[in-house]
């Protein structure tokens, strides 16, 4: 989970875990262990979580445990069958809000249709500009959750409609250039190469593009002389996640094929998502090709967009978000569309689940606080107890200024990020020695030398959004004490 840096902000915002607080009994000894027998896959995780109820800093801190379940005298059941139909009962209404809620704000898969999603009408439009108007390719980047394979899904449909022939690829580590594209090939009729003529035999008989290479491998230009021969359409690809490729010849080989299909005036554009800070990072340092792409930067959502987002939950699911839990969110999801959706829902469900049709601030709060104890569940337990060992909480400003300076698309910060993010009035070379005590026997977070400064990053990305999101509640609490009931 990537967060926006929030700078200026307190550092000491949040406060360390009590040694003696509340944990359950697996939790502590996972704290008083710091060898490797203290993380081993048998041992019960941890019920304790995060709570975002946190006081400010120097006052005591418990880790309380979950509630137990009270007993019930039916054993749950799905709302809905498989085929998504539901009984015609009083209860189904309730089920049917939770599940339309589900279908609009839902946060585990992206956005694939116009009608659940919202916002982003720039960078909409920005992208058809490019595609359309100037005929480059087009290079979407930014932070992780930020909203580019939603926004290439919606893309496609809108594409789709104006008749573009739309191919959507994912990426992955072990992505090989030659298989992806043949892939690819075999997905563009053959009726529309411009050695096909429309009524003949040849183009009645269907086929693809796939034939026209030769069997093995291939490269850009090999590719780039099939695809010049596109007639009759536009050809879109969309490679999705491309950040996960590893392999240099995989990015080598885009970075020609962008420059060949260019240089022949080719029908087909590509459409490149994934994570990175900025161009470069993403396709590299290759001047060749840069007036051939346009990129498109991802930015956090604008508070009007977030209430934009949360209206579709609002329509769907017939419930209404008070300007106090409107406020939580946005600030909690630091204008990430998938915190929006996900803590939107939750505190959504919590004001079905109590019979109620406006969300209020207790149910945001709720929301919050599930996400913050679900993010903890699912750390490590070797991470777990670092986090609650003695380095940790006399170091705990630190971590969390850390945590926002690491808040970027990659996670790495400096010792000058920290620094600004504590206010500017510590001295670097004790932020660095801190930092460095986290590295290898608490193993919080990992340090790579480069060209400059040393550079770390937590070890663990789901520690960094963790606390981020703690000391944001915290503060948030501490502004409004009048909320606290």
């Amino acid at each position: 989970m990537i967060w926006k840096r929030k700078t200026r902000d307190e550092a000491g915002d949040i406060a360390p875990p009590e040694p003696n607080s509340a944990l359950a009994p697996e939790a502590a000894a996972a704290a008083s262990e710091t060898d490797a027998a203290s993380v081993q896959a048998e041992a019960p995780r941890a019920t304790t979580v995060f709570s975002a109820d946190i006081p400010a800093a120097g006052t005591p801190f418990a880790w309380p445990s979950s509630p137990a379940a009270e007993p019930e005298s039916m054993l749950p059941r799905f709302i809905a069958s498989a085929s998504d139909d539901m009984e015609t009962d009083a209860t189904s209404e309730l089920a049917r809000r939770r599940l339309a809620l589900r279908d609009a704000l839902g946060a585990s898969l992206p956005v694939t249709a116009r009608e659940t999603f919202a916002g982003r009408r720039d960078a909409m439009s920005a992208l058809i500009n490019a595609v359309e108007e100037q005929r480059v390719h087009v290079v979407i980047y930014g932070e992780r959750g930020i909203g580019k394979t939603s926004l290439a899904h919606v893309f496609a449909d809108t594409a789709r409609e104006a008749r573009y022939l739309v191919i959507y690829a994912s990426c992955g580590t072990a992505a090989n250039f030659s298989e992806m594209f043949r892939s690819i090939l075999s997905r563009i009729p053959r009726i529309y190469h411009s050695s096909v003529l429309p009524n003949s035999p040849e183009g009645e008989k269907g086929g693809t593009f796939e034939p026209l290479l030769q069997p093995g491998p291939f490269g850009a230009r090999e590719l780039a002389e099939v695809l010049s021969g596109v007639v009759g359409t536009r050809v879109l690809v969309i490679l999705d996640e491309y950040d996960r490729v590893v392999d240099v010849n995989f990015r080598r080989e885009v970075a020609e094929l962008i420059k060949n299909l260019s240089d022949r005036a080719a029908r087909v554009q590509l459409i490149i998502t994934g994570v990175a800070l900025n161009l470069d990072e993403l396709i590299g340092y290759a001047p060749s090709i840069r007036r051939n792409i346009a990129g498109l930067p991802m930015t956090p959502l604008a508070p009007g967009e977030v209430r934009e987002l949360l209206r579709m939950g609002e329509r769907a699911a017939d419930i209404r978000f008070d300007k106090d839990a409107l406020a939580l969110i946005t600030r909690m999801a630091g204008g990430s569309p998938y915190l929006v959706r996900l803590l939107g829902h939750q505190a959504g469900l919590s004001a079905l689940n109590n019979r109620r049709d406006e969300v209020n601030y207790s149910d945001a709060r709720t929301a919050v606080e599930k996400v913050i104890a679900d993010w903890q569940a699912s750390l490590p337990r070797r991470v777990q107890a670092s986090l609650i060992r003695e380095e940790a909480r006399a170091n705990w400003p630190l971590l969390v200024a850390a945590a926002r300076a690491g808040s970027t698309a990659d996670g790495w910060f400096t010792v000058d990020d920290v620094v600004t993010e504590m206010g500017g009035n510590v001295a670097p070379i004790s932020v660095e020695r801190d930092l460095k005590l986290f590295v290898n026997a608490i193993d919080l977070l990992e340090r790579r030398e480069g060209h400059g400064d040393p550079q770390f990053r937590f070890s663990y990305p789901g520690v960094s959004a963790l606390l981020t999101m703690s000391a944001a509640m915290t503060q948030q609490r501490s502004a409004a004490p009048e909320r606290r009931q």
